[in-house]
């Protein structure tokens, strides 16, 4: 007994070193590349694995009380496949709402498949999975804490993605749970984002899912209902990043780095957790020092996660004085994840700028080679922009003397989130 005492302290021991402490890689370019020449495009495409497919819809749907709708609209109208992954799906008011969506589908025969986080959605799987599977749902837990899992009890699935009968999906920062979709404890709802996707994409979409379904089950879906044909259904050429840990260089992650250090014209960050590494920090002070505008915009003292927040404002210092322009939104907490480089390339999807997103966690993110959808983006990032205070370097340096203390502990999160 003691033995095995004194191993399982030794292996945690290793497991918190080897998270926390695991050196970086130093991420930088070879050389200058221009995001409006073709190669571009090319080195996206061969660096990501992925392929960018022209003949996509994608719309731009702002804040739960417009995309909850959409998106159990979308539900309602399936009549082969619902597939859903979700990260946060919690049984309240809105879960509750989605749950009886999903159950009136799949007793109508419409097949039904769900991946669940075991950790941030831990009480539906606990109080409704057997609801769900009494229906005919298919509903599988990512990652559950058993022995055999315990190396990879830090790797969960942060993707929140819905899949409707291979045609229509739904792709974007949030997950299902009331915080999205009403005031909660005297605060407004979370200001956040989901994209409604049509075309040739979706069916990459799709493969994101059943990469986690395989893990989970061992089952290879390959049913026609899952993938449709690649009929357009509109102009803008997209690609699929899925992004799983791998020895710390994560596609995200290159993703990320590459646009903000090719950016000619403007850089946009919108995120809730900004722990930028100490090489993509470079890689924002180098693309300010260029003279492009480099803006971001993450929560105010309304955000969830007051200690991300405070190890996130030591980081200020060096990218302020660089010329990068940081904006804490005030009116409540904000969820909004997205990239967006030159008015014309966007990334929209899961990753947070931290850590956890880009080392640890399961993402999805969609790539839009695309003018409008870019606009879109940047109106919304302007209305958060005129609702934000921005941090100024001498505003910066006088915080509070508790806060830099609590800053010089809090460092720890920045290899955790």
């Amino acid at each position: 007994m003691l033995y095995l005492t004194v191993l399982g302290a030794v292996f945690l021991a290793w497991l918190i070193v080897v998270t926390l402490f695991s050196p970086a890689i130093d991420f930088h370019l070879e050389a200058p590349i221009d995001p409006d020449d073709d190669h571009f495009t090319q080195m996206l495409e061969s660096a990501c694995s992925a392929t960018l497919r022209p003949g996509n819809s994608i719309e731009i749907l702002t804040n739960g009380a417009t995309f909850y709708p959409a998106m159990l609209d979308a539900i309602a109208a399936a009549r082969e496949t619902v597939n859903m992954e979700c990260y946060i799906f919690r049984p309240d008011e809105i879960g509750e709402r989605f749950i009886q969506a999903l159950v009136e589908r799949a007793r109508a025969g419409v097949r039904v498949t769900m991946v669940l986080d075991a950790i941030g959605s831990f009480r539906a799987l606990l109080q409704s999975a057997a609801v769900l599977r009494a229906a005919g749902c298919r509903v599988e837990s990512y990652q559950g804490m058993l022995w055999h899992r315990l190396a990879r009890l830090n790797n969960r699935t942060h993707r929140e993605l819905l899949v409707v009968d291979g045609r229509v999906a739904f792709v974007g920062g949030a997950g299902v749970s009331d915080v999205w979709s009403k005031p909660l404890g005297g605060r407004p709802a979370w200001r956040d984002m989901m994209a409604r996707i049509e075309g040739p994409v979706v069916s990459n979409i799709q493969g994101v899912l059943a990469e986690n379904w395989l893990e989970c089950t061992g089952e290879i879906l390959t049913g026609r209902e899952f993938y449709k044909a690649n009929e357009p259904a509109g102009s803008s050429p997209a690609f699929t990043v899925r992004s799983s840990p791998s020895d710390r260089a994560t596609v995200s992650r290159l993703l990320f780095q590459t646009l903000v250090e090719s950016a000619h014209d403007e850089v946009l960050i919108a995120t809730p957790y900004f722990l930028p590494d100490r090489t993509l920090r470079r890689g924002l002070r180098r693309t300010a020092r260029r003279g492009v505008p480099v803006l971001v915009v993450v929560p105010g003292p309304n955000t969830d996660q007051q200690w991300v927040r405070l190890a996130s404002r030591r980081l200020y210092g060096s990218l302020l004085r660089a010329g990068v322009r940081i904006f804490e939104y005030e009116p409540g907490m904000t969820h909004f994840k997205a990239l967006v480089v030159d008015g014309r390339w966007s990334v929209i999807g899961t990753t947070n700028v931290d850590n956890r997103s880009f080392e640890h966690n399961d993402e999805v993110n969609v790539v839009v080679r695309d003018a409008q959808v870019a606009d879109r983006l940047t109106e919304d990032f302007r209305a958060d922009l005129a609702l934000s205070r921005e941090i100024r370097t001498d505003g910066w340096v006088a915080r509070p003397l508790w806060e830099k203390l609590v800053g010089t502990v809090a460092w720890i999160l920045e290899r955790q989130q």
